[in-house]
């Protein structure tokens, strides 16, 4: 077992997802750290510039599957072909977006593996794990953090004794990086046939339709983001002007969508988007863990709050204690009386 391996998600335009280069640059990392060499599979049809994609970002060898019938994404040949992979070469790691691709095929293949799988991953190190009733001490483990308990608490998992050890993350919580401009890896092909069966193929998709994304919360440098503090969809108005005013977007938690305030699209958090703005202003947010997985690697946050012990002001730049019925309406009127 001497890799960490990435599965690679493709888009629409035939380029690699962000939410997989992201993992290819943690996956770096992590093999750094246990001395191994990081791999990515890539299944699909024609994919551009795949290599000038994965290896900068510290990836050594690609294995690649190229057939028409692999995309768009088909639940069976991806799974026998990452499970037959895997067997093959035995990795200490598999990492997979936590998108509706990779929710469907990671627990699939951890099923048939029979190993462990830890979904939304906030953060990915490694450690060691002593455990005392059985007297072993494991090296080299992956713990797997994330929020757990309705986010009372945040969880260490690990998976001491099965391999590989799979965890699931979403877009924007790990940071795509370049490791070397001029990092070269090795491309492997993958035998289609090989890997896979005439009943894996048993399914065709003949058509689809895909609604283009409303709002681009994950790319905006600005947002500014309401919770259940607001008070009402009337209310969010507000956040609505000042984001335009500034050239930002609006972002939402769990509560406040769930409280109707603001439209699904827009909600950040360990169920929502992860995003790293410059600027993150938080209007009537408590600030759970939840939420605070999805944004707490803002460059800037400005936590407008009644509670002056709200959880958020422990991550913000600045705070400001007062009714952001008062606060927002001054912000709004000095930033245009001050702006050209």
């Amino acid at each position: 077992m001497n890799n960490v391996f990435v599965y690679c998600e493709i888009t629409e335009d035939q380029l690699i997802a962000d939410v997989s280069l992201e993992l290819c640059s943690k996956g770096r990392k992590l093999a750094n750290e246990l001395g191994v060499s990081l791999e990515a599979v890539v299944i699909g049809n024609e994919v551009n510039n795949l290599e000038q994609q994965l290896f900068p970002l510290g990836v050594d060898v690609i294995y690649q599957a190229k057939d028409v019938r692999l995309f768009p994404f088909s639940t069976l040949p991806h799974t026998s072909i990452v499970v037959n992979l895997f067997k093959q070469e035995q990795p200490q790691v598999a990492l997979f977006g936590a998108t509706s691709v990779g929710r469907d095929l990671a627990p699939r293949i951890a099923s048939t593996l029979r190993c462990g799988l830890t979904a939304d991953c906030t953060s990915l190190e490694i450690g060691e794990y002593e455990d005392k009733k059985a007297g072993k001490t494991y090296q080299n483990l992956l713990y797997q953090i994330r929020p757990a308990f309705g986010g009372n608490i945040i969880a260490t998992i690990v998976n001491p004794d099965t391999r590989p050890q799979m965890a699931t993350v979403r877009e924007g919580v790990m940071k795509q990086e370049v490791f070397d401009a001029n990092h070269k890896g090795t491309l492997k092909a993958i035998d289609v046939k090989a890997f896979t069966n005439d009943t894996d193929f048993i399914c065709q998709i003949i058509d689809r339709h895909i609604e283009e994304q409303k709002v681009n919360i994950k790319g905006a440098q600005i947002i500014v983001a309401g919770g259940y503090g607001v008070g009402s969809k009337e209310n969010f108005q507000q956040l609505f002007d000042l984001a335009a005013a500034i050239g930002g977007e609006v972002g939402a938690t769990r509560a406040a969508v769930d409280g109707g305030f603001a439209a699904p699209e827009r909600q950040i958090g360990q169920t929502g988007v992860t995003v790293r703005p410059k600027l993150y202003i938080a209007c009537g947010i408590s600030g759970a863990v939840q939420h605070r997985a999805g944004m707490e690697e803002s460059a800037k946050i400005i936590s407008i709050n009644t509670d002056p012990k709200a959880p958020i002001n422990a991550i913000a730049d600045y705070t400001i204690t007062g009714d952001l019925n008062e606060v927002l309406p001054k912000m709004l009127k000095y930033y245009r009386a001050n702006s050209k």
